[in-house]
């Protein structure tokens, strides 16, 4: 799809390395993992928790010109949906070429129904998904 998938924690690289060789979860990890142990990077992202020393689990899809698509912050315990990130991804990446319309909530693919935003569609939306 033309991305780069990059995981950053406050860990260290020596962490990331014990992390892949014990956890089965992580057995077949292909990305880049990035370590962040100042957590400077955390900071510039808005998710470095002062108190804690720890980053929150931000997740950010990032257009290779800087522009920010989409962002989603949890706390520390919050597992992330891999599902759902690659339909955030996907649908990003078809709004960046398709500019008015919008992708609802069920949005899966292309070819999925989408919304043309507009005054008519406000209060219509369930009418327009489902004719």
């Amino acid at each position: 799809m033309g991305a780069e998938l990059v995981t950053v924690s406050t860990d260290t690289e020596f962490v990331h390395l014990a992390w892949q060789r014990e956890e089965k979860e992580l057995a077949a990890v292909k990305y880049k993992m990035g370590a962040d142990p100042t957590g400077k990077l955390s900071r510039l992202f808005g998710v470095y928790d002062e108190a804690s020393g720890l980053a929150l689990r931000g997740t950010f899809i990032v257009a290779p010109d800087g522009t920010l698509f989409n962002s989603e912050i949890n706390f520390y315990n919050m597992g992330r949906n891999i599902d759902e990130l690659m339909r955030k991804f996907k649908a990003n990446l078809y709004l960046a070429r398709k500019t008015n319309e919008g992708c609802p909530s069920k949005w899966k693919d292309e070819g999925d129904a989408t919304l043309r935003p507009g005054p008519e569609m406000v209060g219509r939306v369930h009418e327009a998904l489902n004719p």
